[in-house]
Parts: structure tokens; sequence; C-alpha cells
């Protein structure tokens, strides 16, 4: 158990969620992760958690059944054309910010944890991806608004460049609460808070697949780089890793006390597939 904390604020935030595989490893994780870590806003990125590539609002719904209470997209948002009627209908579901303007959804959104409020900013960079507006310059401008309401701010930055990432962190550090990567799929072992007080990992890794390649069966994948042809990509079985981070932020500044990365491998039958 953890001591009494006033003014803290402990967000649990996980990488991307991958088809049901991820799906059914949450489930399984989230009860006994919240109860060890008594997050106080659990977050989860989860544009590759409809067979692999996009989100619907069944799919949504039983994300936030199992605890999860804001999802964060990327780059996949619209693969589903149901997408479009869930980033309609529910705030709770962000899609990035830096999409042009007349897309539907939001980018961000302001939540209450523990009777604080945490903005939640969805962002997607440029490097290697789609070619929307400016990640860097749209951050610029929204911080300092979402500032006046609150200090405590979780940006996911959605991104394929380590480097896009880090610059994103370093631009905002001691600004908002966190910078969390997504995206790559593949944690990376470099959490920390830096200097002035924002917690970054350049990626989180996902909630999916663990003998697979980014949760996609490897053989198909394979076959792709030898023969460059097309394929229709399929989410691998077997365990699955489930990676998260945990972060605690002092309520009155916003700035970060500590991140911790988390991660456990659940081994799924095939009736959780």
């Amino acid at each position: 158990m953890y001591p009494a904390r006033e003014h803290r604020v402990r967000i649990l935030f996980f990488g991307d969620i991958v088809g049901s595989p991820g799906r059914k490893a949450l489930a399984e994780v989230l009860p006994r992760w919240r109860e060890a870590h008594q997050p106080d806003l659990i977050i989860a990125n989860a544009e590759n958690a409809a067979g692999g590539m996009g989100i619907t609002p069944h799919v949504a719904e039983e994300i936030f059944s199992y605890g999860v209470q804001v999802i964060t997209l990327g780059n996949h948002t619209f693969n589903k054309k149901e997408a479009v009627r869930l980033l309609e209908d529910n705030p709770r579901v962000l899609r990035p910010l830096n999409y042009p303007p007349g897309v539907p959804g939001h980018g961000y959104g302001v939540f209450s944890a523990a009777g604080v409020e945490v903005a939640v900013v969805s962002l997607m960079g440029r490097i290697f991806m789609d070619p929307i507006d400016d990640p860097f310059q749209q951050a610029r401008t929204l911080v300092p608004l979402l500032r006046q309401r609150t200090p405590c701010i979780l940006i996911d930055i959605h991104a394929e460049a380590t480097s896009e990432k880090a610059a994103i962190a370093w631009m905002l550090d001691g600004q908002v609460s966190a910078v969390i990567g997504t995206h790559t799929h593949v944690a990376t072992a470099d959490a920390r808070v830096l200097p002035a007080g924002t917690a970054f990992i350049t990626d989180v890794g996902m909630v999916g697949p663990l003998n697979s390649i980014l949760g996609v069966k490897q053989e198909i994948i394979v076959t792709r780089f030898l023969n460059w042809m097309p394929a229709r990509f399929e989410v691998a079985g077997g365990p699955a890793t489930v990676n998260a981070v945990l972060i605690e932020i002092q309520a009155a500044t916003g700035l970060t006390e500590q991140i911790i990365h988390l991660q456990e491998v659940v081994n799924l039958t095939t009736t959780d597939l």
C-alpha cells in the first residue's frame, strides 16, 4: 500500500492496445495494478485496439468497462468508419490535436482525478508519418491556455521518430507534467523526469502479443520484408505483454515527482483471443 498523499495525482498510462489479445491482457492486469498502485486517472492509447488497426464504439466501451477513463489515439484514428461517431459522441476519446481544422472529435480534454483537474492532450508526430499540422506549434499555443485552468497536463506524443518525441518533451519541460511517447510499440528504457519537472519516456511499449512483430504475426512481416508484396496484417496470438507508466504529480505545481515503467507478461488461452 502507498502512504497517504495529499496534493498528489497518480496517473497510470497504458501503451498502444493491440487487438483482442491486448484488450484481454488489459482486462486481466488492470484490476491488480489498480489495487497495487492506486491511480487517480487511468489512460490508454487504443488506436490499434479494434482488430489491430483503429477503434470502434464497441471496443472503446469494452476498454472503458475495464477501468480506463481516457483513450488517446494516433495515425490509425479513422481506419474504422465508426470512429467518426465515437469521436463526435464521447469526449473521453481523444484524436490527435494537430489534425486539420474541421476533423471530427477533440484533441484534448480536462478530467477530474481525485478532485484535481488533469488536462490530457493527444499529439501526433510528422516525421515518417502523415504530413498533418505542426505538433510543436499546436502544443506551444495550447499549453499556456490549459495552464490557466490547471498545471497538471499530460501529453501523448504518438510519433515514429525518437528525436521528435524528445524535442517535444524538452520544449515543454517545466510547462507540462508528462510527455509520453507511443506508436512504435517497443518499450524504451529511458523513463525519467527532465530537469524542470516534466516526466518523459520515448515509448511506453504496447499492450499486445509478445511473440509478434509490433503485434502482428511474425511470418507476415518477415515475408513482407523478403518479397515487398502487399499483405493483410493479422494480430498474433499467444502470451501478451502489458506495458504502462505510473506517474506521480504534484497537484499544485503540475511537476512530476517520479515516473515508473511497469511491465507484465500475461498467458492468454485460445479462448481469450
